[in-house]
């Protein structure tokens, strides 16, 4: 073993800074690599959070398209109440 394969990587838990609570309001949560959102809905956003029961070949096809799935099946639901 040469000497630079025992340099230690131990590094002092008390040069470590000090977790504040204006530290923890502005942390990301994370689940592995992704960004989990909190709390409501963005501010100005003028939708409603719902849940529905979709035929599953229906929801297939709209996810079919790749991200952007739920925007398209909002853009579908306004073109048939014609908005």
């Amino acid at each position: 073993m040469s000497k630079r394969d025992t340099k230690s990587s131990w590094v002092d838990p008390d040069e470590a800074p000090e977790l504040t609570e204006e530290w923890f309001a502005k942390a990301q949560m994370m689940e592995g690599e992704k960004v989990v959102r909190r709390g409501g809905r963005p501010r100005g956003s003028n939708k409603d959070q719902v849940t529905l029961r979709i035929d599953h070949d229906a929801l297939e096809r709209f996810k079919a398209g790749g991200p952007g799935w739920q925007s398209r099946i909002n853009d579908a639901l306004r073109k048939a109440v014609g908005l």
